[in-house]
C-alpha cells in the first residue's frame, strides 16, 4: 500500500472491545438518546421564552402590548409557549410547534388584513358621559364600522434554534448514552 496506513491491533484488550462492543449495541437504539436531545432542547427554548431572547442571544424586540401595558413577548396566553414539542426517531429528534401563528414570531412578516366591517360596541359612563369601548355584554350601545385594508409588519422573534450552550448540552448527553448511563431523565 502507497501512502501512509496506521492499524490498531486491539486483541487482547478485552476492555476496549467490550466498551466497543456495548457502545454499539447502544447505537442500535438511539431513540433514548434524541429523546433526551429533544427534552433538553425543549427547556432551552422555554428558557428563551423567559428572557425574550433569540438563539443568537439578541433580545426579541418588544410587542406593542409590551410596551403599553407591560408583561412578556410572546407570552400573553401562553399557548405557544406550552406548545414547544419534540418528536424523536430512531435517526432524529425535531423540536417544533403546531401552533399555526408560530411561523410569523419566528421568521417575521408582513399580515395583509383585508376590509371588513365590524360592531363596535360602546359604554357611556353615567357620571362622566364619556363614551368607551366596552364588551357586548358591558355595552349600552352599538355602531356598525368599516374597517379599511391595512398590513401590520412582525418583526422576527426567534424562539426555535440552538443557543449557545445547546451543542454543549447535545455532546454531553451523547457522551453520556455511548457511555452507558441512558437516559438522563
Amino acid at each position: 500500500m502507497t501512502g501512509a496506513l496506521l492499524r490498531v491491533d486491539l486483541s487482547g484488550q478485552d476492555k476496549v472491545l467490550g466498551m466497543l462492543a456495548d457502545a454499539v449495541t447502544r447505537l442500535s437504539n438511539p431513540r433514548p438518546m434524541f429523546e433526551d436531545i429533544g427534552l433538553a432542547l425543549v427547556t432551552s427554548t422555554h428558557h428563551r421564552f423567559d428572557r425574550s431572547k433569540a438563539p443568537d442571544g439578541s433580545p426579541w424586540p418588544p410587542s406593542l402590548r409590551v410596551v403599553q401595558r407591560g408583561g412578556k413577548t410572546l407570552i400573553l396566553s401562553s399557548r405557544l409557549y406550552r406548545s414547544i414539542t419534540f418528536d424523536a426517531s430512531q435517526t432524529q429528534v425535531e423540536v417544533g410547534t403546531n401552533v399555526i401563528y408560530a411561523a410569523i414570531h419566528q421568521f417575521g412578516g408582513d399580515v395583509d388584513q383585508a376590509p371588513r366591517e365590524a360592531v363596535l360596541h360602546f359604554k357611556t359612563n353615567k357620571r362622566t358621559g364619556v363614551s368607551h369601548f366596552a364588551k357586548p355584554s358591558k355595552a349600552d350601545r352599538a355602531r356598525k364600522a368599516t374597517i379599511g385594508a391595512r398590513t401590520i409588519h412582525m418583526p422576527a422573534r426567534p424562539f426555535l434554534g440552538l443557543d449557545q450552550d445547546d451543542p454543549r448540552t447535545i455532546t454531553t448527553i451523547v457522551e453520556n448514552f455511548l457511555a452507558g448511563g441512558g437516559q438522563l431523565s
